[in-house]
Order: C-alpha cells, then sequence, then structure tokens
C-alpha cells in the first residue's frame, strides 16, 4: 500500500527535532501517504463534509502549525476541537499512521499556546476541575438539578451540561473505597480494579457488578489506595501537567500492589480509561515513572479481557436479545472488538450488531459538552442504528457511551459486565426494572 503513495514530507528544524514531542509527531506525519482511506470512516467528515473535519484534513493543519512553530490560529483549533478522538482513523488507515499520538500532542501545544476566548477557557477550567473528582461530580449534578427550569436561557455548552446531568444519582458505594475483596474459592489471580471518576458518581452498579464477577471467578480484586481518575479527560484537552499528576498517582498506587502481592491484571470496566492507562507508558516515555508507567500499561486489561481469560463459571442462559455497542475506545483505542460479543453470547444472550457499528454515538469524554451539535447528530445516528435491531436490551463497556445513547432511547442501557455478572449468579441489573 505505502508503495502506491508518496510518504509525506517534514521540514522540522534540527531544533525543533530536539524535542520529543516534534520526534513522534515527525514519525507519524511520515507515514501518512494521503490515500484518504480514513475520510470514509471519520464521524466529524460524514456529518459536515469538509475535509479540514477529517484526520487527513486535520493532519495537514497540525503539521503546517508544528512545522511553522506558529501561534495557533482560529481555524486550525476549531477543526482540532471538532475532533471527537473516536480513533476510527487508526482502524482503517492502512499505514499504521497513530492518529491520537498526533492529536493529542496537537492539542498540548494549542492549550500551551493560543487563547481561547474567556468563556470557553472557564468551562474547560471548570470541566477539568469537576468531572475527575466524584465529590465535586456529585455537587455538580446536584447544581444542574436547581438549574434546569432556567437551562433555557443559559448559553449552549452550559446548557448541555445541565441536560447531560442523570435525573437521578446514586449513593457512594462503599464497595469503591480502598480494600482487598476475597476470591470465591481457589484463587486464581489478583487484579486491580480501576474504580474511575464520573462513573463512581454516575453508576455505582458498574463496579459492583465487576467485583463480584471477579470474586466468583477466583480474582482477589484490590481496590488500590491513592488511585483516581486516569487523566483521560485532562489530557484530551492538551492539560499534559494535569493529566500526568492524575496519572502518576495511579501508577504509584498500583506498582505499590505490584511490588507487594503482585498483580496479574489491573481490570478496568471503562474503556474510555482503558485506552489512556495502557498508553501511560508512552506518556511516561521521558519520565523517571517510565519503567513503572510501562510495567502498568502492560498490566492493563479491558474487563472482557480478564474474563475471556477466566472463561464464564455456572452459567445460568438468558435468552434475550442485546444489541451491542461496541466503543470507539474499546474497538478502536484499544482493538477489542470480539471479546465482549463472544463473552455475551456465551451467556445465552442473542447478541446483535447495528448497521455501521464504526459509528461513534457522540459522547466522546466531553465532546458532548463541548460540541452539542455535532454530538446530538451523533447520537440520533447511533440510537437509530441500535433501535432497527430490535433490542430487548442495548449493552456497551463504556460509562461515557451508556450516558449518551440512554438519553436517546427507552430500551434499558446496560454495561456490559452487569449482563455477565447476572448470568453467573449475580443479581439482574436494577436498570431493567420488572422486565424479564
Amino acid at each position: 500500500m505505502r508503495g502506491e503513495w508518496a510518504d509525506m514530507q517534514t521540514n522540522f528544524t534540527d531544533e525543533q527535532m530536539k524535542a520529543p514531542g516534534i520526534q513522534r509527531a515527525n514519525e507519524i506525519l511520515r507515514r501518512c501517504v494521503h490515500c484518504g482511506f480514513c475520510i470514509a470512516t471519520c464521524p466529524t467528515y460524514q456529518i459536515l463534509g469538509d475535509e479540514l473535519d477529517s484526520p487527513r484534513g486535520r493532519i495537514y493543519l497540525i503539521k503546517d502549525m508544528l512545522e511553522n512553530n506558529r501561534v495557533p490560529d482560529d481555524k486550525t483549533v476549531l477543526h482540532v476541537d471538532r475532533c471527537l478522538s473516536c480513533l476510527a482513523c487508526m482502524s482503517t488507515c492502512p499505514s499504521g499512521v497513530h492518529y491520537m499520538h498526533l492529536v493529542d500532542h496537537a492539542r498540548e501545544y494549542i492549550n500551551d499556546n493560543y487563547k481561547r476566548p474567556l468563556f470557553d477557557q472557564g468551562m474547560r477550567f471548570v470541566l477539568s476541575k469537576i468531572l475527575p473528582y466524584p465529590g465535586r461530580f456529585r455537587l455538580a449534578i446536584y447544581g444542574a438539578w436547581m438549574a434546569k427550569p432556567l437551562k433555557f436561557a443559559l448559553p449552549k455548552m452550559l446548557r448541555a451540561m445541565v441536560e447531560f446531568a442523570p435525573v437521578k444519582m446514586p449513593p457512594p458505594s462503599l464497595m469503591d473505597k480502598p480494600q482487598i475483596f476475597p476470591a470465591q474459592g481457589v484463587r486464581r489471580k489478583r487484579v486491580a480494579l480501576m474504580t474511575g471518576c464520573a462513573q463512581r458518581a454516575l453508576d455505582t452498579d458498574i463496579n459492583e457488578a465487576t467485583i463480584r464477577l471477579l470474586t466468583r471467578h477466583g480474582c482477589d480484586v484490590v481496590i488500590a489506595s491513592g488511585m483516581g481518575c486516569c487523566g483521560a479527560l485532562t489530557h484530551h484537552m492538551g492539560k499534559t501537567d494535569e493529566s500526568h499528576k492524575s496519572a502518576a498517582k495511579n501508577i504509584n498506587a498500583w506498582m505499590a500492589e505490584v511490588d507487594g502481592e503482585g498483580l496479574d491484571a489491573i481490570a478496568i470496566n471503562t474503556s474510555g480509561c482503558g485506552t489512556t492507562v495502557k498508553d501511560y507508558g508512552h506518556m511516561f516515555r521521558n519520565d523517571p515513572l517510565a519503567n513503572d508507567a510501562a510495567t502498568v500499561s502492560g498490566l492493563a486489561r479491558d474487563i472482557t479481557e480478564v474474563m475471556s481469560e477466566l472463561t464464564l463459571e455456572n452459567v445460568e442462559k438468558r435468552s434475550l436479545r442485546v444489541a451491542y455497542h461496541s466503543a470507539c475506545s474499546l474497538q478502536h483505542g484499544q482493538q477489542i472488538k470480539l471479546e465482549p460479543k463472544r463473552l455475551l453470547a456465551q451467556a445465552g444472550f442473542t447478541v446483535l450488531e447495528p448497521e455501521d457499528p464504526h459509528l461513534c454515538c457522540g459522547s466522546a469524554g466531553t465532546y458532548n459538552l463541548m460540541q452539542p451539535e455535532i454530538s446530538r447528530e451523533l447520537k440520533t445516528r447511533k440510537v437509530a442504528t441500535l433501535e432497527a435491531t430490535a433490542p430487548q436490551i442495548i449493552a456497551a463497556g463504556n460509562i461515557g457511551c451508556m450516558m449518551q445513547i440512554s438519553s436517546g432511547t427507552e430500551i434499558p442501557m446496560v454495561h456490559t459486565v452487569e449482563l455477565l455478572d447476572w448470568a453467573t449468579g449475580g443479581p439482574k441489573p436494577a436498570k431493567l426494572g420488572d422486565k424479564f
């Protein structure tokens, strides 16, 4: 494939190439052969029809900005901001262009060199100081409930935040506190569970189901002291210092367990977090924590990877039709496509896959808050494809996708792990109510 098109030429100076970020950007840019395969799978291009809102278009904008070491202009920032980081382009690129690392570096460069409008600055500051902290997030949800009667008068971003707030919120789960849940029967693995941040405020059932499922299948489950947000939210805003501080806390917390009784895996049930944790080795490649970060990345597993290694036991098959939504961060970011569907099928569910399963739901971290119009259109498209399969339940492996999709359909939406827990002896997911 690379022989049919010319590789992209770059013109960074020797001085520029001393910076590790530019070295990596140069490697990525030079792999691009301008083929345009990425355009066909890019959600923002499908909606907006502008090549600058495609990976290839953004690559040209980023290349020009970085090579000329210039202050980012409004056009470049607009099109980079509109990127979902769904990474569908990486699944279809025949040349192995690592778009994720390139766009993340571009966001860091923009954050450091571009002066955003005051309202935009304020929104990004507020989101970075609230969403990664479950306690603050809970308070923000209470505030959103109070603001709902006035949402018509709010700016579109604030209105999106108010509309995003769930109708109800569970109390904090005691199972999310640092502790160890012993395996039932013979211990097969010792696994640390990443409990997340927003998920701990929005849906405590997910972690509780994960703990039950793992212990039932012979795992000691460790909730490590000092663990917190994975850093993805601030990382994708270009706030590198903040994201690295969050990530470093996790690395230190999990390495304390590795150096203690040891870990066989770090189980992650929020795929957006999983993609970031698996990239810690790259993020800290020039940091004193490089070796520890690489160790943590090597141990990180999506919960469906862990359960595929263990295999499901004592299954009471549930003959229900489940539409499976494959989160972008799982199918593109981690290249995990088959494991969740296989596990659901082994649990007796009839797994339905929507037409165009690569289509992003539009959640994408804070995207549904920062780009509400595009996000809303993507949600409408995704919900339509899922409902077209006539499912009884919709399942996914990422809390952001679950919140996004469930706000557009009456069909019950659950985490994959909740169904696996139910089929192997756990309680029926509360979200199913009196159904089934």
